[in-house]
């Protein structure tokens, strides 16, 4: 083999290596992001429960409230 050869060969060679080496790392970087999207959609619905919840406390509260109380609506005069 001639020294052209050897440097074409190698020369694609590493280029290969180096191809391959950047799409894998490449892909853990999305797939790590795609992670970091489900856990921030995860808190997302549990903080989206939680108000759920406070809201429907606070409408419990408003009803019974309501039925101990009299309450007149301030904006008609």
């Amino acid at each position: 083999m001639s020294a052209t050869a050897k440097a074409t060969l190698a020369t694609t060679v590493l280029g290969t290596i180096g191809i391959v080496y950047f799409v894998h790392q490449q892909q853990v970087a999305d797939k790590a992001a795609m992670h970091q999207g489900v856990i921030r959609d995860m808190e997302q619905q549990r903080i989206k429960r939680e108000r759920q919840v406070d809201f429907e406390m606070q409408r419990q509260l408003e009803e019974e409230y309501r039925k101990i109380q009299t309450v007149s609506d301030s904006t008609e005069k």
